[in-house]
């Protein structure tokens, strides 16, 4: 049995209150965040993913699935377990009608500049939807609309899904109004940023903790891991590379 001295009691009840956030990943770009009792899917491409084959997909369970725009590597998955579990789609506006034209129900349409609240069994999360420079193409030739990012706050620490993206200014914006605790930041190239842009990007979201995306996945985003390290380490900044299935405890 843990006795805690009346003493620490505040120091004790604030660790607990921050370690509940856990950041799973599902390769690729796809992560849940677990926090508040909520279980928030972020562009699931799992089936699809031979790196990702020991993923049990039937077993997630989330209440809502978040997309930052309709490319095939992050939707794949997402009407499966959208029927599956029951969880509320959230999309960029051609993206959530495209599903809602499929017959999922739950769906709600947003853009950039949208802000809302997910409503949790331990409170509220916070949601912010941010630009991203990219294209947006559903898997079946339609126009996905304009792609995005989002910044999750629970109130304590906020966490930056970028998305697909190049390098941006509008990271700026984002460090100055809403500086993330944890970047998770595309670093595969050809058809977002790389790694040797996560400097800046760090610069930008005065942001030092970051988790890499969208890499290793096809040959064109294939990296060199070490160099990687290397580059953000030089820069001042902790990149972290999570093995398919690893958890992330938040803070770390």
């Amino acid at each position: 049995m843990w006795i805690i001295h009346p003493e620490f009691w505040g120091v004790a009840r604030l660790y607990l209150v921050h370690a509940q956030m856990q950041l799973h990943y599902y390769g690729h770009s796809c992560f849940a965040l677990e926090v508040l009792g909520l279980s928030v899917l972020i562009d699931p491409f799992i089936r699809p993913n031979e790196a990702a084959n020991m993923v049990d997909v039937e077993a997630l369970c989330p209440t809502h699935i978040l997309l930052t725009h309709g490319h095939e590597d992050h939707v794949a998955d997402a009407e499966s377990i959208a029927r599956a579990s029951g969880a509320e789609l959230i999309a960029p506006y051609e993206v959530a009608n495209w599903f809602v034209a499929k017959g999922v129900e739950h769906v709600r349409a947003i853009n950039p500049g949208a802000t809302f609240s997910l409503k949790g069994k331990k409170g509220e999360l916070q949601v912010r939807a941010v630009s991203a420079a990219h294209s947006s193409t559903l898997p079946d030739g339609s126009p996905g609309g304009a792609p995005c990012g989002y910044l999750l706050d629970d109130g304590e620490k906020s966490i930056y899904h970028a998305g697909d993206t190049a390098l941006t200014a509008d990271m700026a914006l984002i460090g100055r109004l809403w500086p993330p605790a944890l970047a998770i930041l595309p670093i595969g190239g050809t058809f977002t940023m790389g790694y040797a842009d996560v400097p800046a990007a760090m610069d930008m979201l005065n942001c030092s903790l970051v988790v890499g995306m969208h890499y290793n996945t096809f040959p064109p985003i294939e990296i060199d891991r070490e160099e990687a390290f290397r580059t953000v380490s030089e820069a001042g900044g902790q990149l972290h590379l999570l093995g398919i299935s690893e958890v992330l405890d938040i803070p770390f």
